[in-house]
């Protein structure tokens, strides 16, 4: 198993080298310089989007929530669809129009004078949570590396963010899409080749997992031993609030900006949908599966350290279940899912720190090189940054990625949507959609979601998004003549 993960990091290695040949000036570096394909920019999308989360996070939620989680899934399927149906092409029009490099870039080219106080706003929002979300990447890499070769998680956080972090600087934008397509290749073959081994299994300890999916409850966290569970339609309506962050995320959007033309953004779509179909089906399964297993006693006495940690039913299920070289291939598309999410995230935080906050600051032109060498210093920081927090916190990988997803989510995605579909979306619109769905998705979160039981995805976008309309009729742009 240690010779086919090795086999894996020699082929990273090579892919990176190759691609990042082409990162030569710094629109290359952040955003590809119209060089890559759809397809890539598709499975790189894919990648990103589900990161340790789906294979980790997904995984442990339906293993203790059982069929209630599926409410998660859906949601978090509808949004992928509603991105891809009806945001992509809007973007690459816009993108191309604006000759955009960022997320705050669009709103700029649309609002004049806006590029500082847009630039430096957003800034602050993406490095707040996307510290928080790497810190949940290398977090998962640390488990999956104690559960697959028994290094300590210390270790294994410093493996995985090394890994990302230096590959990510090496090329910026065309090394990350570039290794993201391998690693959504790795993703999705998990995905799919896990549960029908362990549907195999199952079946020889007369496990009926369709007997089990239709008894089960879709309202009750049924495996869970929480006494606080949010049951009935709050449950349902929580699960399904994943979809609103799709519509704000910087590191999936800039995907469908780095789009060469509409031929090949509707190409890519097919792509994204098969992919998303194949692996939530999967991802979902292998918890509901790996439930029973444990129960039955298929993975032995290991299974006790799943009463401590829901999320690592998925290595624990490789690495108990099928042969070496199999569970090689299978675990490096789980460590694929924290590098492609990981390295993406380091990108749009780095590219937002010099695009979006230094360039606009910065009284004097900056010469190309410089910015390049600055993307590629700070990226090298927010790495580190990343690992220290990483090492410090406590919450699961699902509750960091819940947090963070919330908070750029319904600060981004309102404006966005708005920005695409109403004419009379305002500069004051999009200040109010920022700086509440920052603010909602910290209060509630700190506060408000234990007595509510409602979560802040759901909340702090639907205010962000109710705020952004108000605002825009209270102050609306004024007419040019």
């Amino acid at each position: 198993m240690i010779i086919i993960f090795i086999a894996y990091l020699v082929v990273l290695i090579g892919i990176v080298a190759y691609s990042a040949r082409k990162s030569k000036t710094n629109q290359d570096f952040v955003l590809g310089g119209k060089k890559i394909s759809g397809i890539s920019l598709a499975l790189s999308e894919r990648a990103t989007g589900e990161s340790a989360w789906l294979l980790l996070g997904l995984t442990g939620l339906a293993y203790s929530e059982g069929m209630s989680a599926i409410w998660v899934a859906i949601g978090c399927v509808s949004g992928i669809l509603f991105l891809w149906t009806f945001l992509a092409e809007p973007l690459q029009k816009l993108t191309d129009k604006a000759q955009a490099l960022t997320v705050p870039g669009l709103f700029s080219s649309k609002f004049n004078n806006t590029e500082k106080s847009f630039g430096i706003l957003s800034s602050i929002i993406i490095i707040f949570f996307f510290i928080l979300y790497i810190a949940a990447q290398f977090s998962g890499a640390g488990k999956i590396f104690n559960d697959t070769f028994n290094i300590d998680p210390f270790w294994g956080m410093v493996i995985g963010s090394v890994l990302v972090t230096v590959y990510t600087m090496l090329g910026g934008f065309i090394t990350v899409v570039a290794t993201d397509a391998f690693q959504a290749i790795l993703m999705v073959i998990t995905c799919v080749v896990l549960p029908i081994i362990a549907l195999q299994i199952a079946a020889s300890y007369n496990i009926n997992i369709a007997d089990a999916i239709k008894q089960a409850s879709y309202t009750i966290q049924s495996n869970s031993s929480s006494t606080q569970n949010v049951t009935g339609w709050l449950m349902i309506l929580n699960g399904l609030s994943w979809a609103f962050g799709y519509t704000g995320q910087p590191q999936l959007l800039v995907r469908m900006m780095a789009m060469r033309n509409k031929k090949e953004t509707r190409q890519s779509k097919w792509i994204a949908v098969s992919w998303t179909l194949l692996s939530y089906t999967g991802a979902f399964l292998i918890g509901i599966i790996g439930f029973k297993l444990v129960q039955a006693g298929a993975l032995g006495d290991a299974a006790s350290i799943i009463a401590k940690d829901s999320e690592k039913i998925m290595p624990l299920m490789v690495m108990t279940l099928l042969n070496p070289i199999l569970a090689g291939i299978l675990l490096s598309g789980a460590v694929s899912a924290m590098m492609s999410t990981a390295s993406s995230q380091l990108m749009v935080v780095s590219s937002s720190m010099t695009e979006d906050f230094y360039y606009h600051l910065s009284k004097k032109k900056i010469p190309e090189k410089r910015m390049l060498f600055l993307n590629k210093i700070l990226t090298l920081i927010v790495g580190l940054i990343g690992f220290l927090l990483a090492i410090t916190m406590e919450d699961t990988v699902y509750g960091l990625v819940s947090y963070a997803w919330s908070g750029i989510g319904a600060s981004f995605g309102p404006a966005i949507v708005l920005l695409i579909f109403w004419k009379k979306l305002s500069r004051a619109g999009v200040y109010a959609s920022l700086i509440t769905g920052t603010l909602a998705a910290v209060i509630w979160k700190t506060w408000l979601v234990v007595p509510t039981g409602i979560s802040e995805r759901l909340a702090s976008y639907v205010l962000a998004f109710t705020l952004a309309i108000i605002f825009s009729y209270l102050f609306p742009e004024k007419n040019k003549k």
